[in-house]
């Protein structure tokens, strides 16, 4: 019995479910350092901004003062609208993480299942192989020993036949000469 084709198909569907776990696992992995990175280009404006107001404080330049007061409040707005969305996002990661792991132990399952039913295939073939040879041997055996015993039959009918009684194709007792 060859390995059945619904098992290849599932290891087929199994590959491919776990190809796109993966794929939606380093997308989402994508969105979160994307997410991370303007993350860290707010923590960099919010810096400008407090710059910005020290150096005014220091020249007195009031645009100055404002555009930094502003770059903070823009900054810490963002924070609070990316600190759930990067929340959120790490939740999914981890869930798609956890998924694609799932769909990896499924393929993987899939695959031993696979390996043990082409090694039971091996195992037999090489049981039913072993099992010719020895009927082959058997069955020479036996030829050879029923070829000894006809001939050892024959052998002994011939040295049962008395030499007197042993006839030649002439009709003629081959131990008794013709001038007899």
């Amino acid at each position: 019995m060859a390995v059945s084709r619904a098992l290849r198909r599932l290891l087929r569907i199994r590959d491919l479910e776990e190809e796109q776990s993966r794929l939606a696992l380093e997308s989402a992995l994508g969105e979160l350092n994307r997410l991370q990175d303007a993350l860290k280009a707010t923590v960099e404006r919010e810096r400008r901004g407090r710059r910005l107001v020290e150096s005014s404080a220091r020249t007195g330049e009031l645009p100055d003062r404002l555009a930094g007061l502003e770059e903070a409040r823009a900054a810490d707005r963002l924070f609070a609208v990316l600190g759930p969305r990067i929340a959120a996002k790490e939740e999914e990661v981890t869930a798609r993480r956890q998924e694609f792991l799932l769909k990896r132990v499924e393929r993987r399952q899939a695959e031993t299942l696979i390996q043990e039913s082409e090694a039971q295939e091996a195992v037999e073939a090489d049981r039913r192989g072993q099992q010719a040879l020895d009927n082959w041997y058997g069955s020479r055996q036996y030829r050879e020993g029923a070829d000894t015993e006809r001939a050892t039959l024959a052998a002994a009918a011939l040295e049962s036949q008395t030499p007197d009684t042993f006839e030649t194709p002439a009709g003629h007792n081959s131990w008794v000469s013709d001038e007899t």
